[in-house]
């Protein structure tokens, strides 16, 4: 790594979505950028999962419905509107309780004028909305719907099961490669290399595409061993449960969980924690 004291801190992130805004940021406040896509979005090809919980919906076989990610909620809304008016499913989707993980799918229903009846506290992991849930609602012999946010969230599914719930869950949309990964898989060798001083990840996802690029390089032990060098830098709990689940703890967590924040703690505090 890099002697921060002269020189500046090069961080490489794998921001999709907001790749620019993430390398002006790290610019901004002094850093090199790497920016490197490590995912995108694809809505499933028909969706029969969630075509099938909108009959469910209106046949009456759900209790409670749980919506995770805004871009999922409102894949789900784009996907019911192939077969349903999306004016008679949203009047079908007041008759049941509405669970939102955070602030992103309240967005979405509200510009829909869906009523919502329970939202998770930050930081918006499944934790909190497991409480939220439990707390405000009776889950024996209840079947809640989950729209997926790409990682199925399994322990949170476990934890509804163990209370007596029937989970039912809803993908609406999956993670792949970015169409060109070169950049991706590049930067696996550049960690190697020695040529970042920290890895930065926003979400859950990233680290699981990152892995999986690794593996494909054929040079997973290698990067592992290489990143476990680096000052690893989580946007919030979720992604900080994955990466430490996978072997490759963060040393540094934002909070509140959002790019600025999290670009400014990592100026500030991944000098101090570099190996020099």
């Amino acid at each position: 790594m890099t002697d921060t004291t002269t020189k500046p801190l090069r961080i490489c992130s794998f921001e999709s979505r907001r790749s620019e805004e993430t390398a002006t940021l790290i610019t901004k406040m002094g850093g090199v950028a790497t920016v490197v896509p490590s995912m995108q979005e694809v809505p499933l090809g028909e969706n029969p999962a969630a075509l099938k919980f909108a009959e469910e919906l209106f046949s009456g076989e759900i209790d409670y419905v749980v919506f995770m990610t805004g871009v999922g909620t409102r894949h789900l809304f784009d996907v019911v509107q192939t077969k349903w008016p999306l004016t008679d499913f949203l009047a079908e989707l007041q008759k049941y309780v509405i669970i939102s993980r955070g602030p992103k799918p309240v967005k979405v229903l509200k510009e829909e004028n869906v009523r919502i009846d329970f939202v998770a506290p930050e930081p918006n992991t499944w934790r909190e909305l497991l409480e939220t849930i439990k707390s405000g609602l009776d889950l024996n012999g209840k079947v809640v719907a989950v729209q997926e946010y790409g990682i199925p969230s399994t322990e949170f599914y476990e934890e509804l099961i163990q209370v007596g719930a029937e989970v039912r869950p809803v993908p609406v949309y999956q993670w792949t490669f970015p169409d060109d990964p070169a950049p991706l898989f590049e930067s696996i060798h550049q960690t190697i290399r020695g040529e970042f001083d920290v890895l930065a990840f926003t979400s859950a996802n990233q680290a699981t595409h990152v892995f999986q690029a690794a593996h494909e390089q054929g040079v997973f032990e290698e990067w592992l061993a290489a990143a476990q060098k680096q000052v690893i830098a989580s946007i919030g709990p979720t992604a900080t449960e994955h990466l430490t689940k996978l072997n490759l703890p963060p040393q540094l967590e934002a909070s509140p969980p959002k790019l600025g924040p999290f670009i400014r703690l990592i100026m500030t505090e991944a000098p101090a924690l570099i190996q020099r």
